[in-house]
Parts: C-alpha cells; structure tokens; sequence
C-alpha cells in the first residue's frame, strides 16, 4: 500500500477499508496523520470553534447482572450498597445541574433485573413533567436491549415508548470493541456487537440522535479496533436521509484501576498519549462520515486531549458536573466551566458552549463555579 494514496482517498472522503486503516496506524508517521486529519476536520467543521457541554451523568441504579470485567461501579443483586436512585434524589442533581449551567442529564444505570420499560417510562415523564426543558441522554443500547429482553418486545417499540416519555437522544454507552470475540472476555452479559448497532439504526430511523463511543486498550487487536470504526460507520451510512444519526464518536482508552480485567486478567491500559492522538486522528480519517470527534479527557487528560484538537477532534465533551463509572475505574480527571474553556483555548482555539444536538448556547449568566462532592 501507497501511504500518500491513502492519505488523498482520506481527503477525497472515500472510505478507507479496515487493512487501510491498520496500514496507517502501523506505518504512517504521527505528525502526517495529525496534518491529514486536521485537514479534514477544518472541512468537516468550518466554523473552526473547539465545542464543549455542561452535563451530569445520574446512574438510574448500580445494580446490574451484566458483570463487565472491566467495571467497578456495579453491585450485584441484593448487595448492601445497591441502590435505585428516588426521585427526591433527581429533583436534588437535577436543580444542582441548572444551577452549574448545565441542561441535560445522561442518564445510565445497571442492568437491573426487576426494572423493566414501565420503570423508565414512568421516571422519564415524572423528570419531564417536573423540569420540561431538561434534556435526556438517557441509556444505551445495551440498556435498551436488557429492557426488550425483560418485556420480550422489539426494539422499535421500546425506543418508540422510551422516546414518548421523554429520551431526547441515545449514548453510544456499552460499545466497548464491537466485535463479538472481545466481548465474550471483557463483557458477555450485553448484547452482542450486531445487537448494539441494530439498536442504534432503529433509533436513527426514529429520528432518535444517538452518539457512539469506542473503549480500548484492553484485549483487542489493532485489527479489530478498525472494524469497530468500519461497523459504525456502515450504520451511519444506512441512517434516513433525514436523520442525523450519529452526531459525534467518542474513543476513550479503558481505565484498569481494580478492574477484574486487572486484577484476574493481568490485562492493563498501555495505551500511550501518541497512540491515543494517533486513534483520534485514524477515528477522522476513517469515519469520513461522523462530524464530530470527542476527546477523552476524562481518561486521557489535558494535554493530551489539547493535542488532540490537532489531530483531528474538534469537541471536549463535557465538564461532567458527575460521573462515576468510569472514574471508578481509576479516571482521575476534572474540569469546570473555566477551566474546560481555558484549557481549550491554551490549544489556540475558541472555545464554544452546545446542547447535546451540537447547537450552541449562550453560557448562563447566573451560572456558578462548580463546587460539589458526589
């Protein structure tokens, strides 16, 4: 393979196939994928502004039978510290989010088995109905797929139902690698890797918007990584002509701090910053369709993802006013509404509040420094 080719068929918007991509990530030097993706992304996104979000993720419930080896956050069946989140406790976050300037709450949880869709329809209108300009970026496909199971439904009507009650959009969550060889190992008790893009194609003909997300550095190959890349990309191909699909990816590197995967597996994070730069840069280059790129700085830090904005990516996510599955697992990061804007513009970039449908916002004049411990 001709490397300057590739780098034109990139340029030229064609799709480069799954060998193509593996080539590039092995052969192509750094700061030439960086120029290429940079290039594509001032394209891609011409107003040239770095955009990033004021949210917080609520955990419906931490109790879960999935038994992901690389999560610390669930708690099985009938532990003393599982819980179900009341509704006391969502009117509290939720008035706290308005007041940090946030609009949205991305709202995930376990695969509980008594919960089934009477109980997220029913939490979803009672948030809508109390706070009716509160958006919901609520579960996930593996979420979705636990629910159709536990109803025996398909997933047109449960994200038809869930949609009625209030969803707004669908995360990318529980994606890991989409291969179903690397989810045996790290997460068999959600769906499979057809399952989760399924899902997310029913949503998009439903005009519901969805994101998606990769987790790496783990037990997959460089190999299949690309299919992972090549597998989205196919489902946002196929989407209605009208719908937005998926509005941004969102490659993050698996935090391993007393994660079974660790601790049973010997499996570790040896992802470096250059290899995540350089799958930020592949990510543009590949998804040649996706407009947005997000960078992890909740698992890959500052400076990285500072570097990664010339490197194809053009959002910073969001401050999370809370989060806590990933930083279970050992994601030390965080930032407020000053911080997030000043490490953007140390980058050489403007930075530029948006909603989760990547229109942007006026930052609230009666917004406060985030100052919470959860």
């Amino acid at each position: 393979m001709d490397i300057a080719a590739l780098y034109d068929k990139a340029l030229n918007f064609e799709f480069l196939t799954v060998e193509e991509g593996v080539f590039l990530f092995h052969r192509a030097p750094l700061a030439e994928l960086m120029q290429v993706a940079d290039t594509l992304r001032k394209q891609q996104v011409p107003h040239g502004k770095v955009t990033w979000q004021i949210d917080r993720n609520v955990n419906t419930t931490n109790v879960c039978v999935a038994n992901c080896k690389f999560c610390n956050f669930y708690r099985i069946p009938g532990h003393p510290e599982a819980y179900i989140t009341d509704m006391d406790t969502y009117r509290r976050k939720i008035k706290e989010t308005f007041k940090y300037g946030g609009d949205q709450l991305l709202l995930q949880g376990g695969h509980h088995p008594n919960l089934g869709l009477d109980f997220y329809t029913n939490t979803f209108r009672q948030i809508k109905q109390e706070f009716p300009t509160l958006k919901l970026h609520a579960l996930g496909p593996p979420e979705v797929a636990h629910i159709c199971k536990l109803e025996k439904m398909s997933h047109h009507d449960v994200l038809k139902e869930l949609k009625a009650a209030g969803l707004n959009s669908l995360p990318g969550a529980g994606a890991e690698i989409l291969v179903d060889r690397v989810r045996r190992l790290i997460s068999k008790g959600k769906c499979g890797a057809d399952e989760w893009l399924a899902i997310m194609h029913e949503a998009h003909k439903l005009h519901i918007t969805t994101s998606a997300t990769m987790m790496f550095g783990h037990v997959e190959t460089i190999e299949e990584r690309f299919i992972h890349l090549v597998r989205l990309r196919e489902v946002q191909a196929i989407k209605p002509a009208d719908a937005k699909g998926f509005l941004a990816f969102i490659p993050w590197t698996f935090q391993d701090v007393d994660t079974l995967l660790a601790r049973i597996r010997g499996v570790h994070n040896l992802t470096t910053a250059e290899e995540y730069i350089r799958m930020i840069a592949l990510s543009r280059i590949m998804l040649s369709n996706i407009v947005n790129i997000q960078a992890s700085w909740l698992t890959v830090g500052r400076q990285t993802a500072q570097l990664c904005l010339h490197a194809g990516a053009n959002d910073w996510g969001s401050i999370m006013i809370e989060e806590n599955v990933v930083s279970a697992a050992g994601a030390p990061h965080r930032f407020t509404f000053k911080t997030i804007q000043s490490a953007i513009s140390e980058a050489g970039f403007e930075p530029q509040l948006r909603n989760q449908q990547y229109e942007w916002r006026e930052i609230p004049e009666l917004i406060e420094e985030q100052v919470i411990d959860y």
